[in-house]
């Protein structure tokens, strides 16, 4: 149900997950024979077989990642304590993918870091220059190419030689 309605959101640009991630907040629909808020949504989630919902924002300090939906084939099946459950439930879930967030991005980091250092090695070696030398040589190429720095080490390290001069595209 969860994937349906989510696609069905997407699909009528309107519904409560929306309104519950862009507005920071929890959604309650008691009834979705009675809402009016999203007509075309809540006519084709009861088709699917859906009468009532709980969304709760599922966001940390920076981001919102979306929300957590709860449905119920009855009507009136979600209270307070049903909200405030939710919002734990959600609350941790932003936690979660925060955390997973922040450990994919160090591990670019470490994985740009390692590329980094494995190009400037190559150039220290052929060029017999320092390491600031070096990375001043793939600043320098990146800045007039227009290309991120670790793409242009990705490229050196592949290939062995830096892009040329002409603005050949690099393969990213």
């Amino acid at each position: 149900m969860g994937e349906l309605a989510r696609s069905l959101q997407e699909k009528v640009r309107q519904g409560r997950c929306l309104d519950a991630a862009f507005e920071h907040k929890t959604v309650n629909v008691p009834d979705l024979a009675t809402e009016r808020r999203w007509p075309k949504f809540g006519a084709e989630a009861l088709g699917l077989g859906a009468r009532s919902m709980l969304v709760s924002n599922c966001s940390s300090k920076a981001t919102t990642w979306g929300a957590l939906n709860l449905y119920s084939r009855a009507s009136e099946a979600f209270d307070c304590e049903s909200e405030q459950k939710g919002l734990l439930v959600a609350a941790q879930a932003a936690v979660a993918l925060a955390g997973t967030q922040k450990a994919e991005q160090l591990r670019y980091a470490a994985q740009s870091r390692d590329v980094i250092g494995q190009a400037k090695g190559i150039l220290m070696e052929r060029y017999k220059v320092t390491s600031e030398q070096a990375f001043l040589l793939l600043a320098s190429v990146s800045s007039h190419s227009n290309t991120k720095l670790v793409h242009i080490a990705c490229h050196l390290v592949r290939s062995g030689s830096l892009p040329s001069a002409d603005g050949e595209p690099l393969n990213r």
